[in-house]
C-alpha cells in the first residue's frame, strides 16, 4: 500500500516580440487534415471527439521523422457565439485528451463553453500520443516524480543510486530515440501545429500547474499567435527544475495551517489536538514515530507524502484527519481510493523525459545531501522531500535550450493563484508574474489548494477569469480576492 499511494499522490500532482515565428516553428497545415471521430475508451465522454495529427519529431528537421499527437475537441454548441478554440492542459505533465470534458464537469461557465471549441491533447511522449518508456519496474514507478522525504544523508545516497538506474533505463529504452526531443518547448511547438491543423490564426489557452509553464513558453515563442492565455496555479518562469522541486517545502508550509485549523476545530472527531499548535505538534510526533517503526505499512516519508498530497483540495482534509487518527492508534486505514493508476509507467517516464530535458540539475550527490540538510531545517515538514535527488541529476541527453520567459509581447496573459497552494506555491507564481511584466495580470485568492478556476468557487476570481475568456478584458491592476464561504 505504501508504494501504491506514493504513485497516486505524486501523479495527482504533482506555464513587443518579433512578428515572425521563431526558428523551428510549426509548419502550417490544412484544417482538412483533422478528421474527428470517437475517442479512446479511457478518454470517452459525451460530445468529445478525438483525432490524431502528425508533427515533426525534431522541429529543426521538419521533413524528417514524424510522431503522433492525440487531440480532442468539445465543440461549441452555439456557432453564432463561437469565437475560436481554447487549447487546454491539466498540468502534470499528464494526458489531457479528456480534460475538456473534465472542465465541463467542473462547471466551466456555459458562456465559455459556447464561445470556444475546447481542445485537449496528450503531450508528446504520453498516453495516446507516440509514447515513451523508461522500462520502469512497478517499484520504480511507485516512487513517482516527487522524491521521498530523506531522513538523513544515507537516504539521499540511496535515492541517488535509484535515480542513476532510472536515468540509464530511460537512455537505453526502446523509445530512447525520442528522448532528446521531449521537452516543454517542443510541446509548445506541437500546440502551434495543432493551431495550424485546425486552421486557426490564433489560439487561446487554459493551462493548469505544469500547464502554466507550457502556456508561458508558448506565448513566448508565439506571441502574435497567442489570443487569451489563462494560467492557473503557476509554476515559476524556469519550469519544473530543481528549484521548483524545493518549493514544495514552501507550499507545504503555506498550506498546512489550513489543515491544522480544520483538525483542531473538529478535535472531537479526529482527536489530533484542540488547537492548531497541538495539531502541528502531532504531525511531528507521528512523523518521528513512523520514521522509527512503520504502522500499517506506512513509514515516515509516506506519511508526509500522504499529508501533502491529500491537501491539494479542502475535500481531502477529512481523509487526512482519518489517516492520522488510524496511524496514531494503529487502527485500519480508511479507504484511500483506487490502488492502481492506469498507464503509470508511461506517465512517470514521460514526466522524466520532459522535465529532465528542460533544465540542468546538480550532478553531485553531495549537493543534494547538503540542500536536504538545509531544507530539513528551514522547512522541517517537507523540505527533505523536495530537495532530494531526481533522475534528472544523471541525465545523458542534452537539455533542450531553455526558453526565457519575459515581458516582450502582447498583454494577453491572466494568472490565477491560490495564496496557499501546496504544489505550485505563491512564491513561484510571483516569480512568473515578475518575469511577464506588463504582459500579465495576476489574480490571487485567499484560499488553499491546487487549482482556482472553476474549482474553488470564488466569485471574485471566477468573474475575472470568465470576463477575460469572453471579452479579453483583464483587471487594470493585479487583483486580490478575499476568502469566501465554501
Amino acid at each position: 500500500m505504501r508504494k501504491t499511494w506514493s504513485i497516486a499522490l505524486a501523479i495527482a500532482i504533482l506555464a513587443a516580440a518579433a512578428a515572425a515565428a521563431p526558428a523551428g516553428a510549426a509548419p502550417e497545415a490544412s484544417p482538412e487534415t483533422v478528421k474527428w471521430g470517437p475517442c479512446p475508451a479511457d478518454a470517452a465522454a459525451p460530445g468529445l471527439e478525438c483525432s490524431t495529427i502528425k508533427v515533426p519529431l525534431d522541429y529543426d528537421d521538419p521533413g524528417g521523422k514524424r510522431i503522433d499527437i492525440a487531440i480532442s475537441r468539445l465543440a461549441s454548441k452555439n456557432p453564432g457565439q463561437r469565437r475560436g478554440v481554447l487549447l487546454t492542459n491539466p498540468g502534470g505533465p499528464s494526458a489531457g485528451l479528456k480534460f475538456p470534458a473534465d472542465l465541463r464537469t467542473a462547471k466551466l461557465p456555459p458562456a465559455v463553453l459556447d464561445s470556444y471549441d475546447l481542445i485537449g491533447f496528450d503531450p508528446r511522449g504520453m498516453a495516446h500520443s507516440t509514447p515513451v518508456t523508461c522500462d520502469l519496474t512497478p517499484e520504480q514507478s511507485a516512487v513517482g516524480n516527487v522524491p521521498p522525504y530523506a531522513r538523513d544523508a544515507a537516504d539521499v545516497a540511496k535515492r541517488a543510486e535509484q535515480s542513476k538506474a532510472i536515468a540509464r533505463q530511460c537512455a537505453t529504452s526502446k523509445s530512447a530515440w525520442m528522448l532528446p526531443h521531449v521537452s516543454t518547448a517542443n510541446t509548445a511547438r506541437d500546440m502551434d501545429s495543432i493551431r495550424a491543423a485546425l486552421g486557426e490564426k490564433k489560439i487561446s489557452f487554459a493551462g493548469y500547474s505544469w500547464g502554466t509553464h507550457l502556456g508561458a513558453v508558448y506565448t513566448t515563442l508565439y506571441p502574435q499567435r497567442s489570443d487569451r492565455i489563462m494560467l492557473d496555479s503557476n509554476v515559476g518562469p524556469d519550469g519544473w527544475d530543481y528549484a521548483n522541486d524545493r518549493l514544495y517545502a514552501q507550499g507545504f508550509d503555506d498550506r498546512f495551517p489550513d489543515f491544522a485549523k480544520f483538525a483542531s476545530a473538529n478535535s472531537a472527531t479526529y482527536g489530533l489536538g484542540s488547537t492548531p499548535e497541538q495539531v502541528t505538534a502531532k504531525y511531528f510526533d507521528l512523523a518521528a514515530r513512523l520514521d522509527k517503526a512503520p504502522v500499517r505499512d506506512i513509514d515516515g516519508p509516506t506519511f508526509r507524502m500522504l499529508t501533502w498530497g491529500f491537501l491539494f483540495s479542502d475535500a481531502g482534509m477529512p481523509l487526512v484527519g482519518k489517516i492520522w487518527q488510524a496511524l496514531d492508534k494503529d487502527q485500519p486505514l480508511p479507504p484511500l481510493g483506487p490502488g492502481e493508476v492506469p498507464g503509470v509507467e508511461n506517465l512517470v517516464s514521460g514526466r522524466y523525459y520532459m522535465i529532465c530535458n528542460d533544465s540542468r540539475w546538480p550532478g553531485s550527490v553531495g549537493t543534494y545531501q547538503r540542500t536536504v540538510a538545509i531544507d530539513r531545517l528551514r522547512h522541517p515538514m517537507f523540505g527533505a522531500a523536495g530537495a532530494n535527488v531526481q533522475p534528472c541529476a544523471f541525465w545523458s541527453a542534452p537539455a533542450d535550450p531553455p526558453v526565457r520567459v519575459g515581458d516582450r509581447g502582447p498583454s494577453t496573459v491572466l494568472m490565477l493563484q491560490n495564496q496557499r497552494d501546496p504544489a505550485t506555491p505563491l512564491a513561484g507564481a510571483e516569480k512568473l508574474r515578475r518575469a511577464f511584466g506588463d504582459r500579465a495580470r495576476m489574480v490571487t485568492v485567499d484560499a488553499g489548494g491546487h487549482g482556482v478556476y472553476p474549482y474553488v468557487g470564488n466569485k471574485c476570481a471566477d468573474t475575472a477569469a470568465t470576463t477575460f475568456l469572453l471579452t479579453g478584458q483583464r483587471p487594470k491592476h493585479d487583483l486580490a480576492c478575499a476568502a469566501e464561504p465554501r
